[in-house]
C-alpha cells in the first residue's frame, strides 16, 4: 500500500469509496441522510480546491483510502477518514491520519465523530487524540470532538 496525494481524476473514486465505507456509520446511526452519503461531487472538487487529499492506493493501483484536511491558522481541520470495507483493521487508517500529521508538522489537529463511532473514537485516541466537545446534531446525532497538539505542545 502507497499514501500520496490525490489527484483531481481520483476525486469520483473516492467520493464512490466515501459512499460506501460511510454506508455502515449510516446503519449505526440509522440515519442514511448523514452529510457523508448526500455530499456531491462539485462539494468534493469545492474541498479538494481548498484543502489536501490523501488516498491510499493497493498493488493494482486502486484506491482503497482517503482522508482530508484543511488549514486554518494554528489547526489543522481532518475530515472523512473512510477505508474499503474489507480492508478496514488493517491500520490503513493510521498510516492516513499519521501522513496527514506529517504534511501538517508541528499544527493542532482537530477531528469528530458520531459518539455511536466507538471503534473510530478508540482509533483517534490510540492516536493521541483526546475529546475536548459534544455536539448535539438530532436526536440521532451527537458528534464528539478530538484533538491532539504535534509533540504534545500547545501551539
Amino acid at each position: 500500500m502507497i499514501i500520496t496525494r490525490a489527484e483531481s481524476v481520483d476525486l469520483r473514486q473516492i467520493l464512490e469509496l466515501q459512499y460506501l465505507a460511510y454506508k455502515s456509520e449510516a446503519e449505526l446511526l440509522n440515519d442514511f441522510s448523514i452529510p457523508p452519503l448526500k455530499q456531491t461531487y462539485d462539494e468534493v472538487k469545492q474541498e479538494y480546491a481548498n484543502g489536501l487529499f490523501l488516498k491510499a492506493i493497493d498493488e493494482d493501483k486502486k484506491i482503497i483510502g482517503s482522508v482530508r484536511a484543511y488549514k486554518e491558522n494554528y489547526t489543522v481541520y481532518i475530515g472523512k477518514l473512510i477505508v474499503q470495507p474489507e480492508k478496514q483493521s488493517q491500520g490503513i487508517g493510521t498510516k492516513l491520519i499519521k501522513a496527514i500529521e506529517q504534511e501538517y508538522p508541528d499544527m493542532r489537529y482537530e477531528i469528530f465523530t458520531s459518539d455511536k463511532s466507538v471503534r473510530t473514537i478508540r482509533l483517534y485516541e490510540h492516536l493521541g487524540y483526546v475529546k475536548f466537545k459534544e455536539q448535539k446534531v438530532s436526536d440521532k446525532l451527537n458528534l464528539v470532538f478530538l484533538e491532539k497538539y504535534a509533540n504534545n505542545q500547545k501551539v
